[in-house]
């Protein structure tokens, strides 16, 4: 059964709830997106958003001895898929959502496919569910839709889901910055629509906000948190040209860097150009005085 029709039938069952969610869905997204004014009106127009909100915290680490199952019924620590030299997606849902959660993991699943680099090779990505009612079986279907929809081979590792104690999802939330509630009139959580780029080391990097992750973006995210270890030459001179723009909640090229790379290859071409020339002009001497 796809998302789709999960939505549709939890909309038959639940219109008013479901109504709600998508209420608080749209305006959170307005609010992460807001500058401070905005945001303040829409928070005070719907004061259940107060609740809702991401508080970077830039630079910290997570907890990486928090316990969980993943996808395939193991209790493992969240330490066991850090320290292998790649960075980690991180991203806090649950499975049961009707709405929002489809959404985001649909956003990262669409990035990933068009990324050359492959899950559990160059990064890692780790869903885990702030629900704690929730099962491995329910993980392994989510996982299963996904890798599906992935479309890559060899994958299976690299995009692990994962279920737990809420003292431990609550822990690894409160570690991001992800502020979310459970509203028990509706049953069902209201949470942001964010994922957390983490290093190899569990550090948090960055964050990318919305329900669409640009594959540009992604890729820039990724190779900032590995510090250059994974792509290639040509990627680290991308990521050289470009800074991430906390107003835009994305990556943008910076004029001045694009210009002194532009210089620089300018004087390699010019040297290449003369030391060719001084190179003919001189055997074209040595030529003369032989003759």
């Amino acid at each position: 059964m796809n998302g789709r029709m999960r939505q549709s039938d939890y909309q038959r069952t639940h219109p008013r709830g479901w109504g709600t969610a998508l209420a608080l869905s749209i305006a959170a997204l307005l609010l992460l997106g807001a500058g401070r004014l905005q945001a303040q009106v829409v928070q005070d127009s719907l004061p259940e958003l107060k609740k809702i909100d991401v508080v970077e915290h830039l630079g910290e680490s997570v907890p990486l001895d928090l316990v969980f199952t993943n996808d395939a019924g193991e209790t493992v620590k969240l330490g066991d898929y850090f320290h292998h030299g790649r960075p980690v997606i991180l991203v806090l849902a649950y499975y049961t959502c009707p709405m929002l959660c489809t959404l985001v993991l649909n956003g990262v699943s669409d990035a990933v496919k068009a990324l050359d680099w492959l899950p559990g090779k160059e990064f890692q990505i780790l869903t885990v569910s702030i629900d704690p009612s929730e099962t491995a079986e329910l993980a392994a279907g989510k996982k299963a839709r996904y890798l599906d929809n992935l479309g890559k081979k060899g994958v299976e590792s690299g995009w692990r889901f994962f279920v737990g104690a809420e003292s431990q999802s609550k822990a690894l939330a409160d570690a991001v910055g992800f502020k979310y509630y459970y509203d028990t009139e509706q049953k069902m959580y209201a949470h942001p629509a964010v994922v957390t780029i983490l290093t190899e080391d569990g550090k948090i990097s960055r964050y990318l906000y919305g329900l669409e992750y640009k594959p540009q973006d992604l890729r820039l995210a990724l190779l900032e948190a590995s510090q250059g270890k994974i792509g290639n030459t040509v990627d680290r001179i991308i990521l050289y040209c470009y800074h991430y723009d906390a107003s835009t909640k994305g990556y943008v090229a910076m004029a001045g860097r694009i210009m002194q790379i532009g210089g620089a290859l300018t004087l390699v071409i010019l040297a290449a150009i003369v030391g060719t020339l001084w190179a003919r002009e001189r055997r074209r001497r040595s030529t003369a005085r032989h003759a």
